[in-house]
Formats: C-alpha cells, structure tokens, sequence
C-alpha cells in the first residue's frame, strides 16, 4: 500500500509538473512544490526503507524457512505474480525512481524521527492484531518469546532507520549533493 500510494503521488507530481509547465500561475506553482515536497518525505521516510526492509527480511527469512513469515498454505490464496509483487518488484521500482528523480530528504533528525514513528506504529499494529485475534500476523512472531520479541522489535526499528540512513547517502551519491 506504502508503495502504491508513493508511486501514485509520483505521477500525479509528474502530470502536475507537465500541465503547470509554462504556466505563471503562483497558486499553481506553490501546489506543485507542495507535491513535490510530500513525494520526497515519502520517498525517504517509508517507500525506500520500508521498500528495502520488506525485500530483505521477508526473503531472508523465506530462505531461512518459509514457514516463519509466507506459510506454503498461502499459496492456495496468494498466486506467486503477487507475492512477488508485494515482496521482490519494490526494490526494482524504488531504485529506478531514486535514480530517475532528485529528492530532497529531511533533517536526519526529522527523518529518523518519522521513520521511528512508522516503525513503532507498525509494531503496535501488529500486536494489536494478536491481541484482537490470538493469531500473529507474521507466523514467526509466535515461536519468540516475549523477551526475545522485544529484542527483535527493536532491532527491526534499528535495521530500518538505517535503510534510511543508507537511502539518503545513495541518493546524496546519485545526485552528487554531499553537503
């Protein structure tokens, strides 16, 4: 969902871009910057380090024993195109569009501090959904103990601030703007 509505606002900001052109509207100009401006925080806060965090861990631990994160069971529900949709094409697409398109990121602070927010929300979610339902949403998550699931939930907040940091040096390398 992350990386449709990312991709969705990449287009609207292209259209936007390509019917404003030549325009001397300042109410559309300040618009577009706007948009502009959203498809950069989302480019950096959640569509590269969620994106690179999702194909990481999810075939990680596929390789390590599918059971623990996408059940063969699923199988019956979830044709392979679109687990790899959800799994293997957002690298592809996030790299194509970080190396196609500048973006500004924010403070690190800011940055850091947005991914953090989104990285703890998910985690209560996902506790939220086991505690609504008994069943945890990742099938791995049942086999840690409660200790261990905290260790684990924090070293997964680590892992993705520094999918941040990694995708603000790589786009500060692509486009040359080391300050």
């Amino acid at each position: 969902v992350i990386q449709a509505v990312f991709f969705g606002i990449c287009v609207l900001t292209d259209l936007s871009s390509l019917l404003t052109k030549g325009n001397d509207s300042q109410e559309q100009e300040r618009q577009l910057k706007k948009l502009i401006s959203l498809r950069d925080w989302m480019m950096a806060v959640l569509a590269f380090p969620v994106g690179v965090f999702v194909v990481t861990m999810f075939w990680s631990i596929y390789i390590y024993d599918r059971e623990l994160i996408y059940p063969k069971l699923l199988d019956n529900f979830i044709p392979a195109w679109l687990n790899h949709g959800m799994h293997t094409t957002v690298l592809p697409f996030v790299l194509i569009e970080m190396r196609t398109t500048h973006h500004q990121y924010p403070s690190r602070s800011c940055g850091l501090a947005a991914v953090c927010t989104f990285a703890v929300g998910y985690i209560l979610w996902v506790c939220w959904i086991h505690h609504v339902t008994g069943v945890w949403v990742y099938p791995l998550l049942e086999r840690l103990s409660p200790g261990v699931k905290i260790i684990f939930f924090a070293a997964v907040t680590v892992i993705i601030n520094i999918f941040y940091l990694v995708g603000e040096v790589l786009n500060n390398y692509i486009w040359d703007t080391q300050k």
